[in-house]
């Protein structure tokens, strides 16, 4: 088959929605290998106020795994003749350890000391209306945690920067804060409702809805900061 052939049958819709099922499912079975002693772990403790800073210490893994899912569904072309979601997920897995860890640690810990806050506030004898800053002052962590996040999974900047961009991206593209708000009380929703297991299972849709929902946001820093990671 021709280099032209070849482009023909792997850009057409019903190609494009195969290739995208494929790279979904791929970035899915990675995603839990990478995340199969976190799930291990957290099925294993006990619903209960005590184990939060168990449960935060057991998704740390996540964040390096979240990352890859999101440089791989960012940087994988939707044609059936050039597919390799597989390998650009182990790049990205690679490339981005150390800046992930770096901005999902701090996010946890942020998120943890809040949870306990709020789930101590009587014991503390601090007054119900106490719990409105807090949980506001939780989504913002949440938000620009999942913005840097997402930058630094995509792009190259200094730590400081990717937490400056982060923030600034909230008020500049308010959509894209809107849009990772909902998805993060979807996910919180979901599994309280089931279990990690269900949140689990949607981890590649969650990187794909993390990717397609903040185009707005890296259309901007590609055009206006710097280029993004190419492969």
């Amino acid at each position: 088959m021709s280099t032209a052939a070849r482009r023909e049958f792997g850009a057409g819709p019903l190609s494009r929605i195969a290739a995208l099922v494929y790279t979904l499912l791929v970035v899915e079975l990675l995603l839990l290998v990478c995340a199969a002693p976190s799930l291990v772990a957290l099925f294993a403790l006990e619903r209960h106020v005590s184990n939060l800073p168990l449960v935060a210490a057991c998704t740390v893994p996540l964040g390096p795994a979240l990352s890859a899912a999101l440089y791989a569904l960012y940087q994988q072309r939707l044609d059936l003749t050039e597919l390799h979601p597989w390998r650009l997920f182990w790049r990205g897995y690679r490339a981005n350890l150390a800046g992930s860890l770096l901005v999902w640690v701090p996010t946890l810990l942020w998120l943890t000391i809040i949870a306990v806050n709020l789930a101590n506030l009587s014991a503390a004898g601090l007054s119900g209306w106490w719990a409105a800053p807090l949980v506001l002052v939780g989504a913002g962590v949440s938000v620009i945690g999942v913005n840097a996040l997402v930058i630094t999974s995509l792009f190259t900047f200094r730590l400081r920067d990717v937490v400056r961009l982060a923030a600034y991206f909230v008020l500049r593209t308010p959509v894209v804060a809107l849009g990772v708000a909902l998805l993060l009380v979807a996910a919180t929703l979901l599994t309280h409702a089931t279990s990690e297991a269900a949140l689990a299972a949607l981890g590649s849709v969650l990187a794909l809805a993390l990717v397609r929902g903040g185009e707005p946001m890296i259309a901007i820093i590609r055009e206006e900061f710097t280029r993004d990671r190419g492969e």
